[in-house]
C-alpha cells in the first residue's frame, strides 16, 4: 500500500475494492504503517477505490476509533453513496472526488481579481477561482450563498464544486446570461434601466435582516482594519478614524461587500449574484464604500485601472458610481459621498499595505485624502 507522511499526517492510498476478501490483509498493512508511530491524522485517499463493503467500513470505523482524526478524500460517487447510506458521513469527514471540467474554448462571461466565469454550454456556467485553492473556503462561500437565497436575495443556484485543471470552480445552472458589466457596455442606451435595477438590488440586500451567527459582522471587521493601519496614521487621525467606525450604527442587514457589476449576472432581465464570499451584516455605508473602492478609489492613482479591470475608462467608472449613488439615495449629496469615501480610504490603505506595499503613490495619496475628510466630518451617518 502506498502512503505519504507529512509531520504526523499519514495519507494512505487504497486501490481497487475494499471487501471481505481483502480487508484483513489491508488492516495488517495499515497497522504496519501506523503502529508505534506519532500519528496526528490519517487521510484515506479513495481516488482509486471503486467499491467498499461492510467489512471495509468496519476497517474504516476501527481506524476512526483508534486515531480519532480520520478522513476520507477523493471518494467516488459510488463509494460516497455507501458512506452516506450507512451514516458514516455523520461521524467523520468524507469528501467526494471533484468532477473534472474542461473549459477549453469556453466563452468568458465574467472575470475579476479572484475568479473568472466561463460558459460551458447553453445551460451551465463555471466560476473558476484564480486565487483560492481550498475547497473548505469555497464550501463556506456556497453556504453563504444559500443563506442569502433563503432570505430572498437573488443568487444563482450552485450545484457542486468542480476541478478545472489545477484550480477549483463552482458549477451554476444559468440560462442565457451575461454579466451586468457586459450588458452595460453592449447596451449603452439601456444604462438607466440597468442602474435602476442595480440600485434596487443593492437596497434589497441592504434592507434584508439576517441574524445567523455564522455571518460575519462588517463593523467589527472594519474596527480591526483601522487597528491594522494604526502604525501608518498620525495618532489623532487613527483615533478619529476608530471613533467614527465604532460610532457606526449597529445593523443586522446584509452586505454583499463586493457588488460591482462584474459580480452580477443578468438572466432574463433579472440580476443574480454569483460571488458571495464577502457576505456580512452591517450598516450600508460598508457596502457603498466597497463600491467606491472598486469604481473610484483605485482610479485616483492609476489612469488605466478601470480599463484593465472593467473594460471601461476611469471617467465612465466614476460616472457609473455617481449615477448609481443618485439612484440608491434618490438625490446627489456630497456629504453622503464624502462619508462613504472615509470608509473606502480605510479599506484601500489596508489593502495597499497587504497587497501592494511597493505602491507608495497610492498609499500616500489615499492617506492624504482620508486626513482631509477626517478633519471635515464627525460622524458617518448617511441617513439610512
Amino acid at each position: 500500500m502506498n502512503f505519504e507522511v507529512n509531520d504526523g499526517t499519514y495519507k494512505l492510498f487504497l486501490v481497487g475494492e475494499l471487501n471481505s476478501y481483502n480487508s484483513e490483509e489491508k488492516e495488517k498493512e495499515i497497522e504496519e504503517i501506523l503502529n508505534n508511530k506519532k500519528v496526528d491524522r490519517v487521510i484515506l485517499d479513495f481516488s482509486e477505490l471503486s467499491y467498499i463493503s461492510s467489512a471495509g467500513l468496519r476497517l474504516v470505523l476501527k481506524l476512526k476509533q483508534k486515531y480519532d482524526d480520520v478522513s476520507c478524500v477523493e471518494t467516488s460517487l459510488e463509494v460516497y453513496d455507501i458512506f452516506s447510506m450507512t451514516g458514516f458521513i455523520n461521524i467523520m469527514d468524507v469528501k467526494k472526488a471533484l468532477k473534472k471540467v474542461d473549459i477549453s474554448g469556453a466563452e468568458i462571461v465574467g472575470d475579476g481579481y479572484y475568479s473568472t466565469v466561463y460558459r460551458i454550454d447553453k445551460d451551465t456556467i463555471i466560476k473558476v477561482f484564480n486565487r483560492v485553492n481550498d475547497s473548505n473556503q469555497i464550501e463556506r462561500e456556497l453556504k453563504l450563498a444559500k443563506e442569502a437565497f433563503m432570505l430572498g436575495i437573488p443568487t444563482a443556484i450552485s450545484f457542486d464544486i468542480v476541478k478545472v485543471g489545477d484550480k477549483l470552480g463552482v458549477r451554476f445552472e444559468m440560462l442565457d446570461c451575461k454579466s451586468l458589466k457586459t450588458m452595460v457596455i453592449e447596451n449603452p442606451d439601456r444604462t438607466t434601466e440597468f442602474l435602476e435595477k442595480y440600485a434596487a438590488l443593492l437596497k434589497r440586500i441592504n434592507t434584508t435582516e439576517c441574524y445567523n451567527p455564522n455571518i460575519p459582522d462588517k463593523k467589527a471587521e472594519f474596527i480591526k482594519k483601522v487597528e491594522k493601519i494604526k502604525e501608518f496614521l498620525p495618532d489623532k487621525y487613527y483615533k478619529k478614524a476608530k471613533k467614527l467606525i465604532e460610532s457606526v450604527p449597529e445593523r443586522h442587514t446584509l452586505i454583499h461587500g463586493d457588488c460591482h457589476f462584474k459580480n452580477i449576472m443578468v438572466q432574463n432581465g433579472e440580476l443574480l449574484l454569483i460571488d458571495m464570499d464577502t457576505l456580512s451584516v452591517g450598516y450600508p455605508i460598508f457596502e457603498l464604500a466597497a463600491l467606491y473602492f472598486a469604481y473610484s478609489a483605485f482610479n485616483e492613482d492609476d489612469p488605466d485601472n478601470s480599463m484593465k479591470f472593467f473594460g471601461i475608462s476611469n471617467v465612465d467608472a466614476f460616472n457609473l458610481y455617481d449615477a448609481l449613488m443618485v439612484k440608491y439615495f434618490g438625490k446627489d449629496d456630497q456629504t453622503i459621498k464624502d462619508k462613504i469615501r472615509i470608509v473606502s480610504y480605510i479599506q484601500i490603505i489596508r489593502w495597499n499595505r497587504n497587497n501592494e506595499p511597493e505602491n507608495e503613490k497610492r498609499f500616500i495619496n489615499s492617506r492624504e485624502r482620508l486626513f482631509k475628510l477626517l478633519d471635515k466630518y464627525d460622524d458617518l451617518d448617511i441617513g439610512l
